[in-house]
């Protein structure tokens, strides 16, 4: 009958409508690009508060960029939802804090991008207690709190990021690094520490970093590389990439020792371009042309070993002056005596003379029978 295709029509129409008003599972979050097929959602310059709660479970490159998240609070990302997600950029975010946990529920996740944020604080727990398969860490202008950057190297220095790779701290104004603070990095294979204002590497350990194969510090402030440091890069066999250039160095007697590892070594990359910024006599002097008439170093220069020399020559002088002195005083020592006896008697006689005039003074009839006498 009519009537009742009509209705069946209208019904059919509304159950379309219906599920289309609701949101699959799969489906797109609002303000976000999604597509299936490469696996990939995109929530790029939408002035998110929040990483949207309704991602689709396919995804496994996630881009969270250019927003405002504050934070990133634990469980936003539930591993429920999200177990194949493997590369999360969240950079550019104005992202100030990462809390415990943040990223602990992610058994996936290989790659993440947190550089272009202003981070005050990061827990040494936000990848969990029970460790990360994170492969890749990239922390590009992100690291310019000190206080983030000691939270970092806790982190690190606690296993928990075992499996990592490669790890870029660009463009952080870093001056110095924590001490040990790649000590817990087995696998890591590039550490890209360009772009800094590193001035030295004394309290940085490269051991334990036996599969490390590129190693960036060009665009820093060195002005030496000490022979420590040299030798723990003779020790890593794998290392064949590192880039020292644009780097202020120091030309004079302590750079011997670099340069000389310079002319050895096939691990530097660009070394010919490698040039002196001091002092202005050695402007733009090639390094790997420098010789000892260069630098005018008769005899190596070891501040640290000269002074505690210095000390030792001058506490044995101080020794021998003591003992010759208390020498002197035994040889003499009947005289000296006979000397203390004789000051003894002639300061009793002064002070019996002294205790005499007063005697008189303080008495009135003493007083008038010596003016008598005198008289």
């Amino acid at each position: 009958m009519p009537g009742r295709g009509v209705l069946c029509l209208g019904l059919l129409l509304h159950v379309l409508l219906g599920c289309g008003s609701a949101q699959q599972p799969g489906g797109c979050p609002a303000l976000c690009e999604c597509s299936e097929t490469a696996k990939t959602v995109k929530c790029v310059n939408r002035n998110l508060t929040a990483v949207p709660p309704d991602l689709p479970s396919y995804v496994r490159n996630l881009f969270i960029t250019g927003n405002r998240l504050a934070h990133l609070p634990a469980g936003a990302f539930p591993a429920q939802r999200l177990p194949d997600l493997s590369a999360l950029n969240l950079s550019g975010n104005h992202l100030q804090a990462v809390e415990a946990g943040a990223l602990a529920a992610l058994p996936a996740l290989r790659q993440l991008d947190l550089s272009g944020n202003p981070l005050v604080s990061l827990s040494p727990q936000a990848f969990g207690e029970g460790g990360s398969p994170l492969e890749e860490l990239v922390l590009r202008g992100a690291l310019r709190n000190h206080s983030v950057l000691l939270s970092l190297a806790t982190v690190l220095q606690s296993g928990a990021l075992r499996n990592l790779s490669r790890l870029e701290l660009t463009d952080n104004g870093l001056l110095l690094l924590p001490a040990g603070m790649f000590t817990a990095l087995p696998a890591l294979r590039q550490l890209d520490l360009s772009n800094n204002s590193l001035v030295g590497l004394r309290n940085v350990s490269f051991q334990g970093l036996g599969q490390l194969q590129s190693l960036d510090l060009s665009d820093n402030s060195l002005g030496v590389l000490r022979n420590s440091t040299l030798d723990q890069f003779r020790g890593l066999p794998a290392l064949r990439r590192i880039r020292l250039g644009r780097n202020t160095w120091v030309c004079d007697c302590a750079i011997e020792d670099l340069v000389a590892w310079l002319k050895e070594s096939d691990q530097v990359e660009g070394k010919e371009a490698l040039t002196c910024a001091y002092p202005d006599k050695m402007l733009g002097k090639a390094l790997l042309k420098i010789n000892g008439s260069d630098l005018n170093c008769s005899v190596p220069v070891d501040l640290p070993s000269q002074l505690q020399t210095s000390y030792v020559f001058l506490g044995i002088v101080l020794a021998l002056i003591g003992a010759i002195f208390l020498l002197v005083l035994y040889l003499n020592r009947k005289g000296i005596k006979k000397w203390m006896h004789n000051i003894r008697d002639a300061c009793r006689d002064h002070m019996e003379g002294y205790h005499y005039r007063y005697e008189i003074n303080a008495d009135p009839r003493l007083t008038n029978l010596s003016s008598n006498s005198d008289v």
